[in-house]
């Protein structure tokens, strides 16, 4: 697929971004994401860390990286998702010649990424004004909980209370049940992935006009940007959506069923598909009643429709409806594990399951998770294990600010 895995040095990295240098400051999930992203692409992340202890995530397990003498280690499975191809430096910032020397590495960088509460920075002098005075081409992403203005700017930002203020709980979980989260931190990482195309775009106006800025992007923001058709359906209609379990609000059927083994999912997106899902199930004349003929009608006649769906559905295997729903082109399929989505080929021939070299690991390395974008001329690649904390300070400090370290 035309990625590779290796241990490259700055002057060695390709990719789209190599050239351009990234100091990070952000910690625990939707920065850290984001530089990764950037850093997937070839640009040459500098992650600043606390000394001793490192971004909070490092000690959120278990899962731990398992040693040589088969004990966990210090590095956590949740720190290594979202900390490859970096270079860790140890500087404590509350100290006068921790701040000096990030403002010089600042200097020294194009991009600037961080995700201190509003105003957080501010007392070191690492905050954007002062940087940017020092760097007027220096692109600083703040990343915040609620943003640096409004009523909420002073609140801290976690992925759950942003679910839950930001409307995505309410639409999830069964219409009966209490609202529900989603399964990963979609918050953290959706804000991540806004926060990574928000830099790439100041590039390119920093490359066309010489001009940096400063982008305050929020976790909340970006939760209710991504409430995308349910969101506009409330709009345009007025009324709140309902909890709808597994259901699709505007199509039928688009769900999960239980068949006689096991569950499956069902995505008819049009009549023709619904019509060739009546065949799979031998019942060739519902696709014909006009109760149902159309999604307009399904949406409507929901509740009538589906109960007879299921009781088809229950009759079958799992195996058998696949196969019958793959033989008529109709979407569908069973639901798998995690066990079975990173065994299966699928995952092998897109390479979404990789392995790194790591100093602590007793096998030698560690598996992650690859990145899904598949550039033709400019590939993706795995240069560097998540760094042990400050495990490139001198290396870091000695490229970038000369042998005796000067102050900014």
């Amino acid at each position: 697929m035309g990625m590779k895995t290796d241990q490259g040095t700055p002057s060695g990295e390709t990719g789209p971004l190599a050239g351009i240098r990234v100091l990070d400051l952000s910690r625990v999930l939707a920065g850290p994401f984001c530089t990764q992203l950037l850093g997937d692409y070839g640009a040459d992340i500098i992650k600043v860390e606390r000394p001793g202890t490192g971004d909070d995530t490092r000690s959120w397990g278990p899962p731990y990286v398992t040693g040589s003498d088969g004990d966990p280690t210090s590095e956590s499975a949740y720190y290594l998702s979202a900390n490859r191809n970096k270079r860790s430096v140890a500087i404590d910032i509350s100290t006068r010649e921790g701040a000096d020397t990030v403002r010089a590495l600042a200097r020294r960088c194009d991009i600037v990424v961080e995700n201190f509460k509003t105003g957080g920075l501010d007392k070191y002098g690492l905050d954007h004004k002062t940087l940017l005075g020092l760097n007027p081409g220096l692109i600083y992403c703040s990343i915040t909980g609620f943003g640096h203005t409004g009523p909420n700017a002073h609140l801290p930002g976690y992925d759950l209370l942003v679910q839950a203020s930001g409307g995505i709980m309410s639409l999830t979980g069964e219409p009966d049940g209490e609202p529900m989260k989603v399964g990963v931190a979609i918050a953290d990482i959706m804000c991540g992935m806004y926060a990574a195309t928000a830099v790439l775009a100041a590039l390119r106006h920093r490359d066309r006009t010489g001009e940096g800025q400063h982008i305050d992007i929020s976790l909340a923001d970006t939760q209710v940007s991504w409430l995308t058709n349910q969101g506009t359906n409330y709009l345009t209609s007025g009324e709140a959506p309902r909890r709808s379990g597994n259901q699709h609000p505007n199509i039928v059927p688009y769900q999960v069923f239980q068949a006689a083994d096991g569950h499956v999912i069902v995505a008819a997106g049009n009549d023709a598909q619904f019509a060739r899902f009546c065949d799979a199930l031998s019942l060739p004349g519902l696709a014909g009643d006009e109760k149902f003929a159309t999604n307009r009608m399904r949406v409507r006649n929901r509740a009538e429709l589906v109960p007879i769906l299921a009781a088809a559905v229950a009759r079958m295997d799992k195996a058998d409806l696949v196969a019958a729903l793959e033989a008529r082109k109709v979407p569908g399929g069973a639901i798998h594990t995690l066990p079975e989505v990173f065994a299966s080929e699928q995952v092998a021939a897109r390479e979404m399951k990789i392995s790194v070299p790591h100093p602590l690991a007793g096998s030698g390395k560690v598996d992650l998770i690859g990145n899904p974008v598949k550039f033709a001329a400019s590939p993706v690649t795995y240069r560097r294990h998540p760094p042990l904390c400050g495990e490139h300070t001198d290396e870091v400090l000695d490229e970038l600010l000369g042998a005796d370290h000067p102050e900014a």
